[in-house]
């Protein structure tokens, strides 16, 4: 029977506190260190005894024992803290956006090619029970090709998070970053098949880097779209999506009081063919779904990769997500739709 990895948590915030969870609760791991400082630090201390907690994450990664890295920080940190993990020979997961810049993210990939070690950008949404599933039916050609696909997020405020880095535009990069990137990673996965997108606009009501509301649209070459629509000044959280194909379509919903929630109102969809007035779709049976239950999942399997080679979502892919949130603040900043080419290539 193969050990359990070795694992370091680097981070140990309100998120970092799930990722230790799903980390103690996975198999072929074995939580071994935990990187904070002050107050969390010593909540790492008494929630997890069994693991070191040490005030340096550089002292963390270079930690011989250490096999692999969950990277759990503010979003600024995250590619210094993956680049410093990677040099030192660990596989690591890194909590998306994968980084603010492209630059940073072609160092990213470029040291995981160095390195011979696995780099996996933390999409869990791709992990979903219900959202993940939608990948499932397109692959098995329930709906035709897909032709567009629709994201609209409605929710409260975003936490402040430690010292308030989330409202702090050097440190969070921009609020498209913190969420709406894993709507991208959702519909560049969902519409692979079109390619790379060919251009994006985008419109946001406030600032473009931290707008209370916005919409994204990207194109593709052989007439795809999708359509990403953010609203992050309501309350609770409701999250629709629909995919539409050729011969079919798909629509999924969720909704709880907090984005955290472990139960929530969900569905998911499935109608195939066209439909006519008073048609009924096929309603989809899941397992419970959220970004909780998505992150227990991304733990074990992301240890099953770290051992086959392989990345449940590649620094590539990562790297596009990055890049159409900054194509997208771009594009609201000068009111015109931009070539993805031009920006992103």
């Amino acid at each position: 029977m193969t050990a359990p990895m070795a694992v370091a948590l680097i981070g140990y915030g309100a998120w970092g506190r799930y990722h230790a969870r799903a980390l103690a609760a996975t198999p072929s791991a074995r939580l071994t260190v935990i990187a904070a400082r002050g107050e969390a630090a010593s909540t790492a201390g008494a929630d997890w005894p069994q693991a070191r907690v040490l005030g340096d994450w550089r002292e963390a990664v270079a930690d011989p024992a250490i096999e692999a890295v969950f990277v759990a920080v503010p979003n600024h940190l995250h590619a210094e803290v993956a680049l410093a993990a990677l040099g030192a020979g660990k596989h690591v997961l890194l909590e998306k956006p994968m980084a603010l810049t492209l630059a940073a993210c072609d160092a990213l990939v470029a040291a995981a090619r160095a390195s011979g070690r696995v780099l996996t950008i933390g999409h869990e949404l791709r992990l979903s029970t219900q959202f993940g599933r939608i990948a499932a039916l397109i692959d098995e050609g329930a709906i035709g090709r897909p032709e567009a696909v629709q994201i609209s997020l409605f929710r409260f405020p975003y936490r402040s998070g430690a010292g308030g880095w989330r409202y702090d535009r050097a440190r969070v990069g921009s609020w498209l970053l913190e969420e709406a990137v894993h709507h991208a990673d959702l519909a560049l996965w969902w519409l692979r098949a079109s390619g790379e997108p060919v251009s994006l606009r985008a419109d946001t009501v406030g600032d473009p880097a931290m707008p209370r509301a916005f919409s994204v649209t990207l194109r593709f070459a052989d007439g795809a779209a999708a359509t990403l629509v953010n609203t992050v000044a309501g309350f609770e959280h409701h999250l629709a999506v629909a995919v539409i194909g050729e011969s079919g379509s798909i629509r999924a919903l969720w909704s709880a009081a907090m984005d955290r929630a472990e139960t929530a109102t969900a569905s998911l969809h499935l109608f195939r063919g066209c439909a006519a007035p008073g048609a009924r779709a096929e309603a989809l049976d899941f397992a419970p779904s959220g970004e909780v239950h998505e992150l227990a999942t991304q733990a074990e399997r992301a240890i099953r990769g770290f051992r086959a080679g392989r990345a449940l979502v590649t620094p590539e892919e990562g790297r596009a997500a990055v890049a159409a949130c900054l194509l997208a603040e771009r594009s609201a900043r000068e009111g015109r739709e931009i070539a993805w080419r031009e920006a992103c290539g």
